[in-house]
């Protein structure tokens, strides 16, 4: 009885495993290993653009908090804040000042990553040592770091819950007033915005296929120049789940070099240092 189910859970787990891989690249991939609910959770996910107003069960946001502390940190430096923002005017403000995205408001819960400099200067501060060392770049780029990791342990976390969300670049083309909006002192910046709420079953939001493991996944040394054939299977991948979500075909290819095509397409956010230097920020 015992190896019956052993060998049903191992099954039903191969089934699982084939699905979330083939709807992650939009192919067949046959990957030896075991599988489990982490890995389920982590290929699922997909960003929810469309939420239930019903209000995060209590306690939510300190387990979510909780779990993104148990990310690494660099040094132990712990170089991030997080604001959580539920009133609505405030997420009205703030969704304005991210490109007027509706899903922020929409969202009963917006939380607010932060690279926290300011706290390191304070406890400096207060044992009276100096604290040169945050003014060069690669502070920030640690803080950075943190953040981010900070941020997706949370995610993962509040999926593992049944709750969906999705990550707001916007925060940061106005960094300044959404320091203003915040309260935020120098030293302190909003690194990416967390929509967060459960999301709507009426407007179920699909796993987004990405790249083919060949265009990002190297061997002993990297590979100059892309996969041309990747790239090509990809964009065909992309314009299929355009078309099954009812959204404009368009090549990713083309998506990812429009970005990045001169400073007018970073949405205002190519005077980022002068803005980070404005907010006490030091970039040696």
């Amino acid at each position: 009885m015992t190896q019956t189910i052993a060998r049903n859970a191992r099954d039903s787990g191969d089934a699982r495993r084939a699905f979330r891989l083939a709807e992650r690249y939009r192919e067949a991939l046959d990957l030896p290993g075991e599988w489990n609910e982490t890995l389920d959770v982590l290929l699922g996910h997909r960003s929810v653009r469309a939420f239930l107003p019903d209000a995060v069960p209590p306690g939510t946001i300190e387990l979510l908090v909780a779990a993104a502390q148990s990310a690494a940190s660099s040094s132990n430096l712990q170089p991030w804040s997080v604001v959580a923002v539920e009133q609505p005017e405030r997420k009205a403000r703030l969704a304005a000042l991210a490109g007027e995205q509706k899903h922020i408001v929409q969202a009963p819960l917006f939380l607010v990553w932060l690279i926290d400099l300011h706290r390191l200067e304070r406890i400096g501060a207060a044992r009276g040592t100096t604290t040169g060392g945050l003014d060069y770049l690669e502070t920030l780029l640690l803080g950075s770091v943190d953040t981010a990791i900070a941020a997706q342990n949370a995610v993962v976390a509040l999926e593992s819950l049944g709750l969906g969300s999705v990550y707001i670049g916007g925060i940061r083309n106005k960094p300044a007033e959404v320091a203003r909006e915040l309260g935020l002192p120098p030293h302190v910046v909003a690194l990416v915005g967390l929509s967060v709420g459960f999301p709507d079953p009426d407007a179920p939001a699909s796993v987004k296929p990405r790249l083919p493991q060949n265009a990002v996944l190297f061997r002993e040394q990297y590979r100059h120049g892309p996969n041309a054939a990747a790239i090509t299977a990809y964009d065909a991948r992309l314009r299929s789940f355009q078309r099954e979500q009812g959204m404009v075909e368009r090549d990713w290819s083309e998506q990812a070099t429009t970005r990045i095509r001169n400073a007018e397409a970073l949405s205002g956010r190519h005077v980022m240092r002068e803005t980070l230097l404005g907010l006490g920020f030091g970039l040696k």
